[in-house]
């Protein structure tokens, strides 16, 4: 079998603003933010499991490969990589970042050759994905060693990060990447979803107010389905961040912090009983990893796995189609720990039981 040629793309500053509770690292001013705020990078750690994985399963199944990785340091940088590793006639070209990157590798070279995304972002919305590190060393093995080497177009979306910050969702359509036909490995794109009905949302919110006792802090994940639960304790919460909030003796609810980072949660919750509420990303099944890094798995871990409450409509879990909930903190053992049945609360009084994998 001829050597396999995978052309890596590492951009060094992607998703460095998920827990310091940015909404992406877009632009040189909100970078410099994110470093002031204390952010560190992660994408080098991503790449770097996804390599160890790629050598490991490469050499367990037979296929040979020669991986040439290139870290550019901006935006002009990423699109030049992907123009030279195309024009090198490498046979799968991956990178690791979040939609920013994939948009920048998108118009560099179209559907010119295989692409496949190893997630390091802080939205991750697009089609172009794979589900964790591990996953697209997989998906790339899997691939590369197989005879029919099927690609599917698959959409680059990405969102207007000024006005995520503004609590306003302004999504775009960037254009289509060929990525390896694999449903299982790679990612849906977010759906945005159809609004649910309003009764649906309060019963759900309804059902999680009532298990809260006097004196938990509860962490508040993004989207519209907590939200509810935000509305239902008579607070407004953030859109798109994630709130710290205090049940108080006499039953209400005290926004302590909001659109809060890593830091000030685990101030927050430091010898406090809490809990955590999300709800997965609807199309993606996401409960963890994507849009919510304020969530670290320190964060995690503080709170505890028995701690953490997931809710989702019904029509959201079937947008889902039968696939897992998903996980990706990118701590492969915490990520491990959480696998395999969880309660998801659907309404009042209502749950299904839903399977939860590591991405």
């Amino acid at each position: 079998m001829a050597v396999a040629r995978i052309g890596l793309i590492v951009n060094p500053i992607a998703g460095m603003g998920g827990r310091v509770g940015l909404k992406g690292t877009d632009g040189p001013e909100v970078l410099r933010q994110a470093i002031e705020l204390g952010a560190k990078p992660v994408a080098p750690d991503r790449a770097r499991a996804t390599i160890e994985a790629l050598r490991r399963l490469a050499a367990d199944g037979g296929v040979p490969v020669d991986i040439d990785e290139v870290r550019p340091p901006a935006a002009d940088g990423t699109r030049q990589a992907a123009i030279a590793f195309r024009d090198a006639g490498v046979d799968l070209l991956m990178f690791v970042g979040g939609d920013g990157t994939a948009r920048d590798v998108c118009a560099a070279i179209g559907r010119t050759v295989a692409v496949l995304g190893i997630p390091s972002g802080v939205k991750m919305h697009s089609g172009v994905f794979a589900t964790g590190t591990r996953s697209a060393a997989v998906a790339a093995v899997s691939w590369l060693g197989g005879s029919g080497r099927r690609t599917r177009e698959r959409e680059v979306v990405d969102i207007d990060e000024a006005a995520v910050r503004k609590g306003r969702m302004s999504v775009r359509l960037y254009g289509t990447l060929l990525v390896p036909d694999d449903p299982a490995r790679v990612q849906a794109l977010k759906a945005s979803g159809g609004r649910p009905e309003a009764d649906e949302l309060a019963g759900l919110a309804a059902e999680v107010v009532s298990r809260l006792t006097p004196g938990t802090v509860v962490l508040l994940g993004p989207g519209t389905t907590t939200r509810a639960v935000g509305q239902k304790l008579a607070v407004e919460p953030t859109l798109l961040g994630v709130d710290v909030v205090e049940m108080a003796a006499d039953g209400r609810a005290v926004v302590v912090a909001a659109d809060a980072a890593e830091s000030q949660i685990l101030a927050a919750i430091r010898d406090r009983s809490s809990v955590i509420v999300v709800s997965p990303t609807g199309g993606q099944g996401f409960v963890l990893g994507r849009g919510n890094q304020q969530l670290s798995p320190v964060v995690i871990r503080a709170v505890g796995l028995d701690r953490l409450i997931i809710v989702a409509t019904p029509g959201k879990l079937a947008e889902l189609g039968g696939r897992p909930l998903l996980v990706d903190t990118g701590d492969a053992d915490l990520d491990g720990a959480m696998s395999g049945y969880v309660r998801v609360i659907t309404g009042r009084g209502t749950e299904s039981v839903c399977r939860i994998e590591a991405g």
